[in-house]
C-alpha cells in the first residue's frame, strides 16, 4: 500500500509540473526583491518600453516610483516608453502622462542619450523584452546607451528576460558595410543570448565606442534555462511590438521578416503577421506546392488568400502562403527565409521587386539580392555562413551566464 501511494504521488507531482511549468522570475522582479538598495539617493534613468513590467503586471517604473525610487528620466526605444507607436514611426520628446517623468524618444533624431538628457541621472535600468533578431531595434538601443554610459561614467544596469528564440543561431554575421540601426554589430541574425547575456558580451568584447567599458551590471533571472519554450516559462507575453503579437510571432519573424526588402507581404495589417505572405501577383497553390517541395526543415506551408487592413497591398486581396512551424528544433528561420525569396523570384520575376540594400542590412551581407536574383540557390551560402557562426560561438561561450544551461 505504501509503494503504491508513493507511486500515486509520484505520478501527481508529474502531472502538476506539466499543468504548472517552472516559473521564471526576472531581473525586474529581483531587482525590486533584492536589489533596491542599489537605486537608494539615485537619480535613476529608465530605458524602457511597455514589456517593463513585473509578474504582477505593474508597470516597472510606477512601482519604483511608489518604491521612493527617483526616476528623472524616461528613455523610450522604437514603438516608445508605453509602446503606443507603430512600426518606423518615429517617437518624439514628451512628458510621460502617468508619472510626469521627461521622456526622451531615441527613435528619432536621436538614438543615443545626450549629455543634457543625462544630466539629472546618476544610474540608468534597461528593462526590454527582446525577440533575439539582430535586425529588432532593441538591441541597437542597448549598445547605444550602453555607449553614453561608459562616456559619461554612468553606472548600467541590465534587468535580464528570457529570449524567446532559447539558444537558436542562425544566419550569417554582419559585415561592417551592412552596419545600421538594424545591425549593431558582427552577430548572427538570430544570436542566442538574453540581452543581459547580450550587454556583457559588447561590453566585453570592445563593442563600445572608443574601446571603452561600461560599469555594468546585469540582475540574472531565476529558473530560466536555454531551451525553454516561452510558453514553459510562466510568465505572460507582452507583445514588444505590434506585430510580433505572440511568442510563436517571435520564432517565425527572423525568417519572413526579410520580405520587409520586397513588394510581397509578410502580413502586417492582417491578425497573424510574419506567418501569411503574399501578393496580388502570386498563385497560391503553386507557391505553396513549390516552398513544400524543397523540404525546408521543420516547417510547412499551405495555400491562403488574406486581405491587408495596413501596410503593403492595404485593403488588396493577395494570394500567396501560410507558414506553419512544425518542429522548432529542426526550423531554420534564415535559411527558409532565404529560400522563400528565391522562389518568389524564380515565379515571378518580373513582379518581386527586391530591395537589395535592405535585404542587406537585413541579413547582414551586401552581396545576396543579386546572387538571388541571378538564381543562385541559398543554401549553398550556408557552409560559409555555418563557419562564422563556430567563430562567433567560440567568443558568445565566455559571456554566457552559464546558470541558464
Amino acid at each position: 500500500m505504501v509503494k503504491y501511494l508513493a507511486l500515486i504521488s509520484m505520478i501527481l507531482t508529474a502531472s502538476a509540473g506539466a499543468v504548472h511549468p517552472p516559473t521564471v522570475r526576472p531581473g525586474a522582479d529581483l531587482l525590486l526583491a533584492r536589489h533596491l538598495q542599489m537605486l537608494q539617493g539615485k537619480r535613476v534613468g529608465m530605458i524602457v518600453n511597455h514589456t517593463s513590467r513585473l509578474m504582477t503586471g505593474e508597470f516597472l517604473v510606477d512601482t519604483l516610483r511608489s518604491a521612493g525610487v527617483q526616476v528623472t528620466a524616461l528613455f523610450g526605444p522604437e514603438h516608445g516608453v508605453r509602446g503606443a507607436a507603430g512600426a518606423g514611426e518615429k517617437v518624439t520628446d514628451g512628458i510621460d502622462e502617468k508619472s510626469g517623468v521627461p521622456v526622451y524618444s531615441l527613435y528619432g533624431e536621436r538614438n543615443k542619450p545626450t549629455a543634457e538628457m543625462l544630466k539629472h541621472v546618476d544610474l540608468l535600468i534597461y528593462d526590454i523584452q527582446d525577440v533575439g533578431a539582430r535586425f529588432y531595434t532593441y538591441i541597437s538601443t542597448l549598445k547605444l546607451c550602453m555607449d553614453a554610459a561608459a562616456e559619461y561614467h554612468i553606472p548600467f544596469i541590465v534587468l535580464d528576460r528570457p529570449n524567446p528564440l532559447g539558444d537558436l543561431s542562425d544566419g550569417p554575421l554582419l559585415e561592417d558595410s551592412m552596419r545600421s540601426f538594424v545591425g549593431i554589430g558582427p552577430l548572427p541574425v538570430v544570436y542566442g543570448m538574453t540581452c543581459g547575456e547580450l550587454a556583457t558580451f559588447m561590453n566585453g568584447a570592445g563593442w563600445l565606442e572608443g574601446g571603452q567599458k561600461a560599469n555594468l551590471t546585469v540582475i540574472w533571472m531565476d529558473g530560466w534555462h536555454r531551451g525553454m519554450l516561452w510558453q514553459e516559462t510562466g510568465l505572460p507575453w507582452l507583445a514588444p511590438s505590434p506585430n510580433i503579437p505572440t511568442p510563436e510571432t517571435a520564432e517565425i519573424y527572423p525568417s519572413t521578416c526579410f520580405l520587409e526588402a520586397t513588394n510581397v507581404s509578410e502580413g502586417r495589417g492582417t491578425p497573424t503577421p510574419f506567418f501569411v505572405l503574399g501578393a496580388p501577383f502570386l498563385n497560391a497553390d503553386r507557391l505553396s506546392a513549390a516552398l513544400n517541395a524543397r523540404a525546408l526543415p521543420g516547417i510547412r506551408f499551405a495555400p491562403e488568400t488574406f486581405t491587408p487592413v495596413s501596410s503593403k497591398h492595404k485593403n488588396v486581396v493577395c494570394a500567396g502562403v501560410r507558414a506553419a512551424i512544425t518542429d522548432r528544433t529542426r526550423f531554420r528561420p534564415v535559411q527558409t527565409g532565404l529560400a522563400i525569396l528565391a522562389e518568389l523570384i524564380h515565379q515571378q520575376p518580373d513582379s518581386v521587386a527586391l530591395n537589395g540594400r535592405w535585404l542587406g542590412k537585413l541579413l547582414g551581407k551586401g552581396n545576396v539580392a543579386a546572387f538571388l536574383k541571378e538564381g543562385g540557390d541559398p543554401a549553398t551560402l550556408e557552409p560559409a555562413w555555418a563557419a562564422e557562426r563556430e567563430g562567433f560561438a567560440r567568443e558568445r561561450e565566455k559571456f554566457l551566464h552559464h546558470p541558464y544551461r
